[in-house]
C-alpha cells in the first residue's frame, strides 16, 4: 500500500517525531531516507512511502 501524505500544516512542526513515525511505518526508510522525507513534506512537497499491507492500519493510526 502506498500512502501519499500531502502536507504538514502544524505551526511548529516536531520534525524528529514526524522521521521517527515515517521510518517505523515505512518499507524501506531508514532513518536518514525518513529525515530527508520530512524536509521534503514540510517545504510543501508530497511524499510517498510504501506501507507493507499487513501493517497499513497500524500505520494509518500512527499517522494520526
Amino acid at each position: 500500500m502506498t500512502l501519499n501524505l500531502i502536507s504538514c500544516d502544524s505551526p511548529r512542526p516536531d520534525k524528529r517525531a514526524i522521521a521517527k513515525c515515517i521510518a517505523e511505518i515505512s518499507l524501506n526508510a531508514n532513518a536518514s531516507l525518513s529525515q530527508e522525507l520530512t524536509e521534503i513534506l514540510l517545504e510543501g512537497d508530497a511524499v510517498d512511502i510504501e506501507v507493507d499491507d499487513k501493517n497499513s492500519g497500524s500505520a494509518l493510526r500512527a499517522l494520526r
